[in-house]
């Protein structure tokens, strides 16, 4: 693995555990093994490690948000998205802890105003597409809680120590289910 790459591994690890304020480039630099002008070498500064460390989860969500933008949500398509947002989730673990954690108090960081924004989009985009009151909170419920879940902070056990791939299928099964329309019973 490349120095640029650990550290930016370390100070995702880092971000995610302490915030944004915890994280300094001294403490990268000390569990990296190196000096803090290596760190800087690599990072000209604690908001571009930021960048390098989230950057790429905010530009994964933003190629996903795409593919559903412009259209209406259909089966098919609800089908595909979710199983991409899934994907998206155990993949970016440490990332979506970092949104969901610390995106409202980074605002004024141009990559967490990002990640911030697109957040908004997908919530402007589901609250289109959802037809209902009811549809709207199921697609926050289910978006919103599979994120909380999977985006636990490192220092937290996670929700379940199963395998990456038995977490997707139930992931995938529940958020179905619950996006699933639900008939009136008929008295």
């Amino acid at each position: 693995m490349s120095s640029y790459e650990e550290l930016r591994l370390i100070a995702l690890t880092e971000f995610a555990r302490v915030g944004y304020a915890g994280t300094s480039l001294q403490r990268v630099a000390d569990i990296a093994g190196l000096s803090k002008s290596s760190v800087l070498y690599h990072f000209s500064s604690k908001e571009a490690l930021l960048e390098a460390a989230v950057g790429p989860a905010i530009n994964r969500m933003d190629v996903i948000l795409l593919g559903i933008e412009g259209g209406s949500l259909t089966g098919e398509r609800q089908k595909t998205f979710i199983a991409a947002f899934v994907d998206f989730l155990l993949e970016h673990r440490l990332e979506v802890n970092t949104f969901i954690n610390h995106g409202a108090l980074l605002e004024d960081v141009p990559v967490m105003h990002r990640a911030n924004a697109l957040v908004g989009r997908l919530a402007t985009y589901f609250h289109a597409a959802a037809p209902t009151v009811e549809a709207r909170f199921r697609f926050g419920i289910a978006l919103g809680g599979a994120a909380y879940m999977l985006g636990a902070p490192p220092s937290m056990p996670r929700a379940d120590e199963s395998p990456d791939d038995e977490i997707r299928v139930a992931l995938i099964t529940i958020m179905t289910e619950l996006l699933a329309p639900v008939r009136p019973a008929i008295p």
